[in-house]
């Protein structure tokens, strides 16, 4: 197949059936391989193919249901049988050398998992071994995506920015709200842009413009667009409010879910632009149904950069030095400093995305909840490689629970579920399985949830940095960021996104 001319790979039709059914007899990767693990770990399996989706008994949705208008927040429950197996799978086999693909945000239901695919998104049922062509849904958008959020409402609505290059311009400057059971949009808008060097001391850009962000909060989507932020009511996409940034400062970046905190970048004219002291940060919590600003943070003088990992309860992660975070503080309910967690110099570990689009929420591997914020630990660098996670309190910034991966495995966070932690568990060496656990900060103990072993060709997907992960429903599910064409002499089949779940879901 050819995925035709960038922007979008649907440019041209779908696979041939004789690809399709190429694909569809790809059997080396099925069958079953029991490992059998030491009594205190249970029983393990390596991902095998099977089942519909259908009936999961396992995990599932937390037991207050959510309304419309709610960001989802879920509770994931152990499986009947951690034995993982594979619940849906999107790959392409014919790329060639020299394409590059952007597929920007990775959203899961309880039967589609859906992914942004340069100018259009897609659905794919659970069950499926999909490729281009054989999705549930499409959503086609009027340009490229430009900006999108992780955060999906209780009834499984999503929102995405997107350049409409048909429409005159080439500027990110529309926001589409959907359902990602059904592919619908609900309801789209375009907002304002802001060129670079529209804000006072800063050299002018041409017709490059700020980044613009979007997030949810209750009821409401916001989008911030550097000139300021726009917030819209999510029944029917009415505009609730608009702020308009004011002297050298620019709303650049907003972080939702049960608050909502609005990142600002402000320019000092009196120094030098190649200083720290040129740029400085602020926090400003915002009533999101009014716009009205209701406390602000300003970082110290000569922080490189913050991001929000929650807005509630709120917590920055600043960047102080040259590379990465070094310090995450807990704010209180007025905005001062409650604690500083210092990360020791790379001693532990805070990964927040860095990239083309503007997302000053999305830190993958930094959780927040019940109280504390958990970060991992380096990597021990020694042949059976290990590295531990630990819970910081947020009134104190003292240490709480540490969990240990043991030798020959690494722990990542990946998101709370309600009072526990969900971490996976990436085997160094393939000796034992890879695993999602649950870690319990109360206890100590480690639940299993699922474990697999991923095939060969996606064992690079459980890099945070390049790859998307989400655990929802029952189900874990790993999905690249971008795709290139193989260099020459190496296989063309790849994999774009990967769902695992339990043996038990019939």
């Amino acid at each position: 197949m050819s995925f035709g001319p960038p922007p979008s790979m649907y440019t041209q039709s779908a696979l041939t059936a004789e690809t399709q059914q190429r694909k569809r007899r790809r059997t080396w990767l099925v069958g079953l391989f029991v490992l059998v693990l030491v009594a205190a770990v249970g029983t393990g399996g390596w991902l095998v193919w099977g089942g519909d989706g259908k009936g999961n008994d396992g995990p599932n949705r937390a037991d207050d249901p959510q309304g419309p208008l709610d960001v989802r927040e879920t509770v994931e429950k152990p499986p009947a049988d951690p034995t993982g197996k594979m619940a849906v799978r999107f790959s392409v086999d014919d790329l060639s050398p020299g394409e590059h693909y952007e597929l920007p945000g990775m959203w899961a239901t309880d039967r589609i998992l859906a992914k942004g695919i340069n100018k259009t998104v897609v659905g794919l049922r659970m069950g499926t071994d999909a490729a281009p062509g054989d999705e549930q849904w499409k959503l086609p958008l009027d340009g490229p995506i430009c900006g999108y959020t992780r955060r999906v409402t209780g009834d499984d609505r999503t929102a995405v920015l997107f350049r409409a290059n048909d429409r005159g311009g080439a500027y990110c400057n529309h926001v589409a709200f959907f359902d990602l059971d059904t592919g619908r949009e609900v309801w789209e808008t375009d907002f304002p842009y802001s060129k670079i060097g529209d804000a006072k001391g800063l050299a002018t850009g041409g017709d490059d413009q700020d980044t613009p962000s979007v997030t949810l909060t209750h009821g409401t989507v916001v989008v911030t667009w550097g000139g300021g932020t726009d917030a819209y009511a999510m029944d029917g996409g009415r505009r609730l409010w608009r702020t308009t940034s004011t002297g050298a400062c620019q709303d650049m970046g907003a972080a939702g879910g049960d608050a909502l905190l609005v990142r600002q970048e402000c320019w000092n004219d009196d120094a030098p632009l190649d200083s720290t002291d040129a740029v400085s940060y602020k926090a400003r919590k915002v009533d999101p149904r009014t716009g009205r600003v209701l406390w602000t943070y300003s970082a110290a003088q000569g922080v490189r950069d913050i991001n929000i990992p929650s807005a509630e309860p709120p917590v920055i992660a600043v960047q102080a030095g040259e590379i990465g975070i070094s310090e995450m503080l807990s704010l209180d309910a007025k905005g001062g400093t409650r604690a500083v967690i210092r990360l020791q110099n790379g001693t532990y570990v805070g990964e927040c995305s860095y990239d083309d689009y503007l997302s000053t929420e999305d830190c993958p591997t930094i959780a927040v909840g019940d109280g504390q914020v958990f970060l991992r630990s380096k990597e021990s660098g020694e042949l059976t490689n290990s590295n531990w996670i630990i819970g910081f309190d947020l009134a104190t910034g003292n240490t709480t629970e540490k969990f240990d991966s043991g030798p020959g495995s690494l722990l990542y966070p990946v998101r709370m579920s309600g009072d526990r932690l969900l971490a996976v568990r990436v085997s160094d060496q393939h000796i034992m399985p890879s695993g999602l656990v649950g870690l319990d900060p109360a206890t100590g103990r480690e639940t299993p949830y699922l474990y697999f072993d991923l095939p060969e060709e996606a064992d690079l997907m459980t890099m945070t940095e390049y790859n998307d992960i989400v655990v929802q429903d029952g189900r874990i599910f790993f999905g690249v960021k971008k795709v290139d064409g193989p260099a020459k002499g190496q296989p063309k089949w790849v994999y774009l996104a990967l769902g695992i779940e339990s043996m038990a879901v019939r």
